[in-house]
């Protein structure tokens, strides 16, 4: 008798502790908490709205921008470093927007004054893009060969664009660790840096006119290196600013 009184008691004992699991896995699966006997990888949340940039390839086209001492061709060079900072911004989730990708302007052959149209196309792309900021690439020259060193330009009444300049600036004195001492350098000149509404800066890379640089700057590893400065510089400012 007492034998089936303890099977009795154990058949209970165990129908509690059932019921009571049946009824802890539902609650964790009513807040949706999954319990298995295998572990299950977290859940990922979804990516956040990628950052649009815009990069100019200054000049293009019939315009060949400031010719180099030995020859070499301010639009095509920019347009090199430009590419590269495209890949490196779309290798790291940015939104790039290229002004151009090929040796062309912005304007129609019947236009009599291609030069003020092209700005103009320029300036609508940045402003119709819902960009966070705009870099536009071009090179420097002066007429004595001893002026060397990028230099980045914001417009004079953006306190964001000078940040940006900034930043930029000082990662490439870092990068290209060649004496530079400029400093990033306001202007309420430049066209586009006028009519633009994002923070844009113009990044001079280098000074056709010195001889040494304008050699430099055909390389392909001086653009790279070039291109990861911007780069760098472009993710400091966000950094700071987001």
């Amino acid at each position: 008798m007492k034998k089936y009184c303890y099977i009795t008691i154990i058949i209970v004992i165990l129908l509690i502790v059932y019921v009571t699991m049946k009824k802890g896995n539902k609650i964790l699966e009513e807040d949706n908490t999954v319990v298995t006997e295998s572990p299950v990888a977290a859940t990922i949340e979804p990516e956040g709205e990628k950052i649009r940039i815009v990069v100019d390839a200054g000049h293009g086209g019939f315009d060949p921008g400031k010719v180099g001492v030995n020859g070499v061709l301010e639009k095509d060079v920019n347009l090199d470093i430009a590419l590269k900072l495209n890949k490196l911004l779309d290798e790291n989730n940015f939104d790039v927007k290229m002004i151009r990708t090929q040796d062309n302007g912005l304007y129609d052959e019947t236009d009599t004054n291609k030069k003020r149209v092209d700005l103009s196309r320029r300036v609508q792309i940045v402003n119709n893009s819902g960009a966070r900021l705009a870099v536009s690439i071009h090179q420097n020259s002066f007429q004595q060969e001893s002026s060397k060193g990028a230099q980045v330009f914001y417009h004079t009444a953006s306190e964001e664009g000078k940040k940006l300049a900034q930043f930029i600036q000082e990662t490439l004195k870092a990068k290209m660790a060649d004496g530079n001492h400029r400093m990033a350098k306001s202007n309420d000149t430049y066209y586009m840096l006028k009519k633009t509404q994002c923070p844009l800066v113009i990044v001079e890379c280098c000074f056709l006119s010195n001889r040494q640089e304008a050699e430099f700057i055909k390389e392909e590893e001086y653009q790279q290196k070039i291109a990861e400065a911007i780069f760098e510089g472009i993710q400091k400012y966000l950094s700071e600013t987001t």
